[in-house]
């Protein structure tokens, strides 16, 4: 990432999570106000997970400062997997969160106890939906332009919020105007379940980008065709890639005719990474050089019968 780009990126997303804590703050007072108010376990947790957000909001906030400092000399990639870091955060907060909601609507299902106060609990999960919607639209448009991880992550997390605030509502409605006593525990235990699986998907994430895991493979093709079409480049083969935080690593063995002078295979690498900054900016790139036909015998995904690729077939 240049050093221009970033200076864009930054204010962005330093935007985009200040603005997430302050949406987290005004609902935290909202939702304090109408649990309080109805006694509902589906609205209890509703705010416990929005107390989650503001948490989250804060640590996202961290994450994304940190991540987008530049390399220094402790940190020769950069900080980008701060980002990783902050979402296994967040999902210890939120599985602590989903466990402690369960549990006391599991309770007030065995002794449920009427709700009260349902125009209350309804006009807050309204309200806190339509600021809801005004923080996702707003993250959108921040992660088109800097295509942030953590800002994404916040951005799913909040999607999740209008399913929680949808439910508060139908359970309100279920155990008060339907009758069915039974309602708002079931929602509580609903909420917990779902609070669990986001908590599971935002690990499963955070664990492979700290793990390195590859690009997804039509990325991987499409920045190998991106490469193959510059002049005198042979074959590709040792192709590697990595996330951290926005930013992205790939490395990999290129190959050109053997008679090329130093100077003349120098240009081609030259060409090549040029063709690359180009089309992925935000894409650090490595290239060791090669001559035509060489394959390294002590690489251990040649020993392990993945042998190198060229153009035309999976690298």
């Amino acid at each position: 990432m240049t050093e221009s780009e970033r200076r864009r990126i930054i204010p962005l997303a330093m935007r985009a999570a200040l603005f997430s804590v302050g949406v987290a703050l005004f609902l935290l007072v909202l939702k304090g106000y109408a649990a309080w108010a109805t006694g509902s376990v589906a609205m209890l947790g509703s705010l416990a997970d929005t107390g989650l957000d503001l948490l989250a909001s804060l640590v996202t906030l961290y994450g994304v400062k940190v991540a987008a400092e530049p390399a220094d000399h402790d940190h020769r990639f950069g900080h980008g997997k701060a980002e990783a870091l902050a979402a296994l955060f967040q999902v210890a907060l939120i599985t602590a969160s989903a466990i402690a909601i369960g549990w006391r609507a599991i309770v007030a299902l065995g002794d449920p106890a009427p709700t009260a106060s349902v125009d209350i609990g309804i006009g807050v999960s309204v309200m806190a939906m339509g600021a809801t919607l005004l923080l996702l639209a707003y993250q959108r448009r921040v992660i088109r332009q800097t295509g942030s991880v953590a800002i994404m992550a916040d951005n799913v997390h909040y999607q999740s919020d209008l399913l929680l605030n949808g439910a508060v509502i139908v359970a309100l409605v279920l155990d008060q105007m339907a009758g069915l006593a039974g309602a708002d525990p079931l929602f509580g235990i609903a909420i917990a379940l779902w609070l669990l699986w986001g908590a599971f998907q935002a690990s499963s994430n955070a664990i492979d980008q700290l793990m390195d895991k590859e690009w997804p493979e039509d990325q991987r093709k499409a920045f190998i065709e991106v490469a193959a079409r510059q002049p005198g480049l042979k074959g590709i083969h040792d192709f590697r890639t990595r996330r951290s935080g926005s930013h992205d690593f790939a490395q990999f063995h290129m190959e050109v005719p053997r008679d090329l002078t130093v100077a003349q295979a120098h240009d081609v690498v030259e060409a090549v990474e040029s063709a690359l900054r180009r089309a992925y900016p935000k894409v650090e790139v490595l290239i060791h050089l090669d001559p035509e036909g060489h394959v390294d015998t002590d690489n251990p995904l040649v020993e392990a019968d993945v042998t190198p690729h060229w153009f035309g077939k999976r690298v």
